[in-house]
């Protein structure tokens, strides 16, 4: 799993799980042999099982959503399942806020003043919403939250090199955030550079920005890609809660 480094100094628990964790061992069937004959994101029960034990959680603790590629953002309290909502916030201690990805960006928060966390699904459209801007406006009119006091990491997605897109998305990005490919003729959109310009706009600063550097498709032996693997596939979790 990944464990990002820039919530190191906060009582927190944050994560990213991969696709290598000891279902192998335990069945002799790898995480997408064993559930690729499932299209349900979240109950992959296995892996997200063995993931949340290893941080030493059980899945009552969760909040999470089956997302819709939107810029809803849900507030809570308490442990639920949702519907319809592409990032969660609370600022309730042991409640652990939870996205499902597998080629879009997860991106966590943690307002170190306030006490609040979030956990945000951007894939493109997300993305082009502002999913990311609209979650720390959600959490300023709830908690306060203001970008000098946030720390967030921009987890493992498909990277710009592998997200080749038609004239139709590109064109929603801006210049800095997609290359074109003479050669292809075809654009490239870099979606960890436009959300984190989502949370340098709301104020976070740079330094306070983890990106991680894994890419789904490059590094597909660690992490489940939709686009690579054509939809037979898993999913990974990211989460953030508060002990």
């Amino acid at each position: 799993m990944l464990i990002p480094a820039i919530f190191k100094t906060h009582r927190l628990i944050a994560a990213q799980s991969t696709r290598l964790n000891d279902l192998l061992q335990k069945t002799g069937k790898t995480p997408i042999e064993e559930f690729a004959d499932t299209d349900d994101a979240f109950d992959r029960a296995h892996t997200r099982d063995e993931f949340l034990r290893q941080l030493g959680l059980k899945i009552d603790k969760l909040a999470y959503s089956h997302q819709v590629h939107s810029n809803k953002v849900l507030v809570t309290d308490k442990p639920l399942s949702a519907e319809g909502y592409d990032a969660i916030i609370t600022n309730t201690k042991g409640v652990y806020v939870c996205v499902t990805i597998a080629d879009c960006t997860p991106v966590l928060i943690y307002d170190a003043k306030n006490k609040a966390v979030a956990a945000i699904h951007a894939g493109w459209r997300g993305t082009v919403a502002k999913i990311v801007s609209e979650t720390l406006n959600a959490m300023h009119k709830q908690y306060g939250t203001k970008g000098e006091d946030c720390v967030a990491f921009i987890g493992a997605c498909i990277c710009s090199k592998n997200f080749e897109v038609g004239d139709e998305v590109a064109e929603q990005f801006s210049a800095e955030e997609k290359t074109y490919n003479t050669e292809k003729k075809k654009y490239y959109v870099d979606l960890k550079l436009a959300n984190k310009k989502q949370l340098m706009n709301f104020g976070v600063k740079e330094s306070n920005i983890e990106i991680s550097e894994y890419c789904t498709v490059a590094d597909n032996d660690k992490f489940y890609s939709y686009r690579y693997e054509k939809g037979k596939t898993g999913r990974m979790l990211a989460l953030i809660g508060m002990k």
